[in-house]
């Protein structure tokens, strides 16, 4: 599976919202092509560095396809890094990949692997300025998904995005937001070396909870 890097997106700046005193939401596109490290795009930045940013979620991307859809519910135009992503990338499901799955970006090395989903919270629901949005998006579920820098490398709007791994344990990123009765692969996912500990903290979170629910 291949798909193409539209923008590469990072905050050059700080927004002040209404109730949030700084965040580094506001992405913007470069033209230039940007060094990533394991920690993300050198260029950008985050505020809240509890929530965002550290080795599980370096980077975030949304597929170009649930961007559109969500333009043409609202009405408005939503430009590259308007979601807070990093990648803007068409021709893949991004919700949908496969957690621990690896992509090759690019020729000069960059390896990112899928780790968690992006869960909306008061600062995007502030930024988007619609109503009800952390719900609205909730229901979607077509959230993104952050990745890990397993090699480092540079990233350019345009660049090839190759799935070059992808482990058979079938969980997908969707699966780690809305929960999932696949206890198989779940365990199996929990088994996998060198898991992610973010990874590791949801699975094992959603397969405690579906294990409960299928006892009672």
């Amino acid at each position: 599976m291949t798909g193409t890097v539209l923008a590469v997106c990072a905050a050059g700046h700080d927004v002040a919202l209404t109730t949030i005193a700084a965040t580094a939401i506001d992405k913007r596109p470069t033209d230039a092509r940007v060094p990533v490290t394991e920690s993300g795009l050198v260029t950008d930045h985050v505020c809240d560095t509890k929530h965002h940013g550290g080795l599980d979620q370096a980077v975030y991307s949304f597929d170009d396809a649930e961007a559109g859809r969500w333009a043409e519910e609202l009405g408005r135009d939503l430009p590259f890094g308007w979601f807070g992503e990093n990648l803007r990338i068409a021709g893949m499901n991004v919700t949908d990949a496969i957690v621990g799955e690896r992509w090759a970006v690019g020729d000069d090395g960059l390896v990112l692997e899928t780790t968690i989903p992006r869960v909306p919270c008061r600062t995007f629901a502030e930024w988007s300025g619609e109503d009800r949005w952390i719900q609205r998006f909730t229901a979607r579920a077509d959230i993104g998904a952050y990745l890990r820098v397993i090699t480092p490398g540079t990233v350019g709007a345009g660049d090839t995005v190759t799935v070059v791994d992808r482990p058979d344990h079938g969980i997908s990123v969707r699966d780690l937001f809305r929960g999932t009765d696949n206890t198989d692969g779940l365990n199996k996912l929990l088994a996998t070396p060198g898991i992610a500990p973010k990874v590791h903290r949801d699975a094992t979170r959603i397969l405690k909870r579906t294990t409960r629910s299928a006892g009672t």
